[in-house]
């Protein structure tokens, strides 16, 4: 795999460049350099600012609406929003549900559901996870009965991100319990606002409710709701954990903590520590190694190969490096990154500690935060376990 890019390449970079910075909010920019909490308005003010680029779904087809970019293209868009501190893109719209609509639902699906998709109107939770089936995601229970025209939907689902600001819901519900777990599972698409729906904030470590529960009481969810064919849901859910995966190893992201990593070391007069400068350098390697195996995702997917298992691999390695920048970071910031107080955190206040430095503040949060990322989209225990069967044999 040739890894120069081509001057056509470079210069799309510089068009990506020239118009995230002249339409990135500095406000927005400021909150992400520094690890500040985004609000729900700062999220979708973004997400809206790209959709009326048509940008928001910049991993689409052109026949949906998308730029239709190739692999690298994307790449180059992603790298350069997270080194302008722009904010991630919320995956459950326009990178999950969206490839499943457009790959198995049908025609007035497709109408219905992906223009809001796209402009960034529609805020999407994804249902998947419930306290018995998180990384065994085949045990789900969360129950679908046909009755005539609808479906009764009646469960639970939990660690929903950001499932407080949802609007519509995609899940995998049990149609039926004959034969394997996989074969009795459903995909359905739930309307957030539907009488017998219930959210209940998880507060985490962090002291954010950034997951929740959410259940289900009874309701009433209209049989056109459902995409492809009763009962062939895990084949979907599949679809779309190959894309999840991708996301979550958020290599552009750890390129740009990477960066304020070093920042705060400066800062903080340990980076002419040789011991911790190896550090970073451990980690730059394990950063730019992480890019080189997204670029084989990306590759594989263009020339329509299967990267479910490179996937895997993908979420191992983004999940530990994002853990291992929030610990150097605690390190690098020693006792002044140890105050933990919400309040302070978003004034940027260290407190009376002498020498404490304001981009300390949300060090601590992060720290708790990131604590999940070797846990969600499938634990990283269990995704070498299948590693270890596809890939190793």
């Amino acid at each position: 795999m040739d890894l120069a890019f081509t001057p056509e390449e470079q210069a799309f970079r510089e068009e990506i460049r020239a118009w995230v910075h002249a339409n990135l909010p500095a406000d927005i920019s400021h909150k992400v350099h520094n690890a500040l909490r985004l609000s729900r308005d700062d999220m979708q003010r973004w997400a809206k600012i790209l959709g009326k680029k048509g940008w928001l779904g910049h991993a689409w087809p052109k026949e949906f609406g998308g730029p239709g970019w190739n692999a690298v293209q994307k790449h180059l868009f992603e790298e350069e929003c997270a080194l302008a501190g722009a904010p991630r893109v919320l995956p459950f719209g326009p990178v999950m549900v969206a490839p499943v609509i457009m790959a198995f639902g049908n025609a007035e699906q497709q109408k219905r559901f992906l223009p809001g998709i796209a402009s960034g109107e529609v805020w999407w939770s994804q249902g998947y996870s419930e306290p018995g089936a998180g990384s065994d995601l085949a045990s789900v229970k969360c129950r679908a009965e046909r009755q005539g025209n609808q479906y009764i939907v009646n469960g639970q689902k939990t660690w929903t991100t950001l499932g407080q600001y949802g609007e519509w819901i995609f899940c995998l519900v049990r149609t039926s319990n004959e034969g394997k777990p996989q074969t009795g599972i459903s995909f359905l698409l739930i309307d957030m606002k539907s009488p017998g729906v219930t959210v209940r904030p998880i507060v985490l470590l962090d002291g954010e409710a950034e997951v929740n529960e959410v259940w289900f009481d009874n309701v009433e969810v209209p049989a056109e709701n459902l995409i492809g064919e009763e009962n062939k849901g895990w084949t979907y859910a599949k679809h779309l954990l190959s894309h999840e995966r991708t996301n979550i190893a958020d290599v552009n992201r750890s390129k740009r903590e990477l960066e304020r990593l070093k920042r705060i070391a400066k800062a903080e007069n340990v980076y002419n520590d040789v011991r911790f400068r190896d550090e970073i350098a451990k980690l730059e390697v394990d950063v730019v190694a992480l890019e080189m195996l997204v670029l084989r995702v990306l590759s594989a997917e263009k020339s329509g190969k299967n990267s479910l298992d490179i996937a895997g691999l993908l979420k191992i390695r983004g999940s530990e490096i994002q853990q291992r920048y929030s610990e150097l970071m605690m390190l690098a910031a020693g006792p002044y990154s140890l105050p933990f107080i919400e309040e302070a955190m978003e004034a940027g206040w260290q407190g009376d500690f002498p020498g404490g430095l304001t981009a300390n503040a949300p060090l601590a949060s992060s720290y708790f935060n990131l604590r999940k990322t070797t846990i969600y989209g499938g634990s990283n225990e269990v995704q070498r376990n299948i590693v270890a069967q596809t890939v190793l044999g």
